[in-house]
């Protein structure tokens, strides 16, 4: 008889509930936002308890004013639907000053036009669905942010907090 079966059904280790997932989030730019919460809500919506541990850049995606912006510098993977083409943007020119806005600009008129919500809004509905943000202490130390920078209901902790978490998640992404 086959073992196959085994192999493709998700085991936790003992004492580890299959239905968790950590999220570290590590980075703050328009286009790095879209992963974390997408996977968070949509896991949540699952019925998995989720927990998103915020630091460095990521940081960022919990601020009550965002204001993100994509970098097409060192992306040779960005590559814009532009007149029927999909037009990539040399590096030199992500050199020049304001080219990010205009990437930016770009990218979310591109979105918008394509009915992707706008990470406000994902990130409300992974408030909604009671998703755990943690912002990271050493992180907000670092770059002089207070609680009131961010949005409520946000737990502060650290990387112990966070090791805490994922010792006992059955899934556990870096992103």
């Amino acid at each position: 008889m086959s073992n196959v079966a085994e192999f493709n059904t998700p085991q936790a280790k003992p004492g580890i509930d299959p239905n968790t997932m950590s999220i570290i989030v590590t980075k703050g730019s328009l286009d790095w936002a879209y992963p974390p919460f997408i996977l968070g809500s949509t896991a949540a919506a699952m019925g998995l308890k989720v927990t998103m541990f915020f630091t460095f850049y990521g940081l960022n995606l919990l601020m009550k004013d965002l204001n993100l912006q994509v970098s097409s510098l060192g992306n040779p993977a960005m590559k814009m639907p532009i007149m029927g083409m999909h037009m990539g943007m040399p590096n030199l020119i992500s050199t020049i000053p304001g080219v990010d806005a205009i990437a930016s600009k770009m990218m979310k008129n591109l979105m918008k036009k394509k009915g992707i919500a706008p990470i406000q809004e994902l990130r409300e509905l992974a408030v909604e669905a009671e998703v755990r943000m943690i912002a990271c202490q050493m992180t907000m130390d670092m770059f002089e942010y207070g609680i009131d920078d961010m949005i409520d209901g946000l737990e502060i902790g650290g990387a112990a907090t966070y090791i805490e978490v994922a010792t006992q998640s059955h899934i556990n992404l870096f992103i």
